[in-house]
């Protein structure tokens, strides 16, 4: 992802902003949705419903408000000339289907090899954090991870690989619970060099 592509994106999310409903809309819609389903909105059960449905949304959704570049904004350079692979894995995942808004559930693993800066680990699972925050396809969650790490560290190679359960399969449609899918992205010297990409599956055990 280049600083074109990162500045198309960022004028997107504005625009989205700039049309975005208000709450008593969106809980219009929760009640819409209770009617449709065949129940009363309006019933004890359920007449606090569209406000804890919203404010859920809020915290399943809260990656649209988070800037992964200015997440990886800062960097260190002082790390006594260390150039070795840098691996964060296990990184638990909770996103939403684009496609029927329901959860993907996994773990991400992130490596990279520093070219004279690194950056805080717990910057790593932000990120990852603020796309899976997010409505996506998990190929595309894998993509974006990869690319604005790419983008904004500039390293000697990045590698993301996704493992994820999808409801959208699991409760629905197919019904097949237990199947999980892997998505991988390799940059650079992980794509270019097959030793380095083995240690990487290596050390995240795959």
């Amino acid at each position: 992802m280049n600083e074109r592509e990162l500045a198309l994106e960022a004028a997107h999310r504005q625009q989205v902003e700039h049309n975005r409903p208000s709450k008593g809309e969106a809980e219009e819609a929760v009640r819409t949705l209770i009617r449709w389903a065949g129940d009363d909105p309006n019933r004890e059960g359920l007449v606090g419903t569209p406000d804890r449905v919203v404010r859920a949304y809020e915290e399943f959704f809260a990656g649209y408000a988070e800037d992964p570049v200015k997440i990886l904004g800062r960097t260190f350079e002082e790390t006594a000339g260390y150039d070795e692979l840098i691996v964060l894995k296990g990184i638990r995942i909770e996103s939403h289907c684009e496609h029927h808004m329901v959860p993907i559930i996994g773990e991400c693993h992130v490596g990279y090899l520093p070219n004279q800066r690194v950056v805080g680990i717990s910057k790593l699972a932000r990120v990852v954090e603020t796309y899976a925050k997010r409505l996506q396809i998990q190929e595309k969650l894998t993509a974006e991870i990869a690319n604005v790490i790419d983008s904004v560290l500039n390293p000697r190679g990045v590698a993301v690989v996704v493992e994820a359960a999808h409801q959208c399969m699991t409760t629905r449609g197919v019904r097949k619970p237990g199947v999980k899918m892997v998505t991988s992205r390799m940059l650079g010297v992980f794509r270019d060099d097959a030793e380095t990409r083995r240690e990487f599956l290596s050390l995240i055990g795959r």
